[in-house]
């Protein structure tokens, strides 16, 4: 797993501390019972502090799992 999905992990593991870390790179709402609106939220701003960066909550809505979050970061990482 590269830095992103590293970093990405912890933030998982801070809003999901019941997740086994083998888990959270399939993680995704439909696999994760706790993964609710306010978990989502939360997430968010976790993954604002641990990046540094701000994400528009249009785009909450399409990041449903673990691959599409990572995904969206290394895309917004890459342009910062």
């Amino acid at each position: 797993m590269d830095d992103t999905g590293k970093r990405l992990a912890g933030c998982f593991q801070v809003v999901f501390p019941d997740l086994r870390e083998a888990e959270i790179p399939s993680a995704s709402q439909q696999t994760v019972a706790a993964w609710d609106s306010v978990a989502a939220i939360t997430m968010m701003n976790v993954i604002e502090d641990e990046f540094g960066l701000e994400m528009d909550l249009d785009d909450l809505a399409d990041l449903d799992s673990f691959e599409k979050v990572h995904a969206y970061l290394q895309k917004r990482l890459q342009v910062a």
